[in-house]
């Protein structure tokens, strides 16, 4: 190669050993300023980079862990509002049981309370009924009973009548 570049020279062995020598010193001179001026930039900066890229990856992975952590966190916050919601619906539906079987009680009492005062109410008239009827039977008895004797009768002869027709009469009406 070097006999192309040389043109008109032979080569000889001296030439050849004195061109080598020379070009090895230039390359030796040539790694030495490379290493004093360039050699630490490049390593620094290969170092820097080296340290960038385990950052990256140490930040990566605790992201990672962190991203982890956040879903276990919102899986067990899930689950709890889950858990919080089946809750409220038990609650929800006890209290409605409660508030039905508490309306249905209630209407129970005032249906008998109402059947109860209807009873009485019956009983009452019933009551008021018979006193009228013995009023009116006593009144028209005494009246039949003048007519018949054309006479008047004695207030206890009065009473006594009246009591043994109420008796009859009353008897009359249970058998009914």
């Amino acid at each position: 190669m070097l006999d192309q570049l040389v043109v008109g020279e032979a080569a000889t062995p001296s030439t050849t050993i004195g061109t080598m020598i020379v070009v090895s010193g230039a390359f030796l001179i040539l790694m030495l300023l490379i290493k004093k001026f360039a050699w630490g930039a490049i390593t620094d900066l290969l170092q820097k980079r080296e340290n960038k890229i385990a950052n990256d990856l140490d930040s990566a992975e605790k992201s990672r862990i962190a991203a982890a952590k956040l879903e276990e966190e919102r899986q067990n916050k899930l689950l709890s509002s889950k858990s919080e919601a089946a809750d409220i619906i038990k609650d929800a539906k006890e209290s409605g049981d409660q508030n039905r079987q508490k309306i249905l009680t209630e209407t129970n009492d005032e249906v008998s309370r109402l059947r109860e005062k209807a009873r009485q109410d019956i009983s009452q008239e019933h009551e008021e009924a018979l006193a009228s009827v013995k009023d009116e039977v006593a009144s028209l008895s005494l009246q039949i009973a003048e007519k018949i004797l054309n006479k008047e009768l004695t207030p206890d002869a009065h009473e006594a009548l009246i009591n043994s027709y109420i008796e009859g009469l009353g008897k009359s009406n249970e058998v009914r």
